[in-house]
């Protein structure tokens, strides 16, 4: 299915929420440390209630080390300041979506290292932020699995 990897959260019901659609999409959520909250922490628990059971979560001490255990057939930076609209793209099996900390989003550095085309933005009206981490995170991959037919094997 998909990869869902968030790159040193920082609010633990975002990741709660987060492992309650992984669990009900099928899709595999990695955290990339450092995290900004302990993750067996009563809020993450709350927000995500059982389902942390039901969903695949690891940890990883860097992001290169997740990329290189994952190895994703692609995976795609998605960031206010990407061009290309998340719904022009079309997703596979096996990709992977990488969301930055709530406070300051995905470094620089980690945008550039993702080739352009697969450099993602969900639209918004202008002058606003950014939506929430666990709303843009059910955005992408709802339409990555809607895509895929809702094919929720393997």
């Amino acid at each position: 299915m998909f990869h869902i990897i968030l790159y040193q959260p920082e609010i633990p019901p975002n990741t709660g929420n987060i492992i309650r659609m992984c669990a009900n999409a099928g899709a595999h959520l990695h955290l990339i440390e450092p995290l900004g909250f302990d993750i067996d922490a009563k809020a993450v628990r709350r927000s995500g209630m059982d389902y942390a059971e039901l969903a695949d979560v690891k940890t990883w001490p860097s992001f290169d080390a997740c990329l290189e255990a994952v190895n994703p057939a692609r995976w795609f930076a998605v960031s206010t300041r990407s061009t290309t609209r998340y719904d022009t793209v079309r997703y596979a099996r096996g990709d992977a979506f990488v969301f930055g900390p709530e406070t300051r989003g995905l470094p620089q550095a980690l945008i550039e290292a993702c080739p352009a085309e697969r450099r993602i933005r969900i639209p918004m009206r202008p002058g606003n932020r950014s939506l929430n981490l666990s709303n843009a995170a059910a955005v992408v991959v709802f339409e990555a699995w809607r895509q895929n037919n809702f094919d929720s094997s393997g």
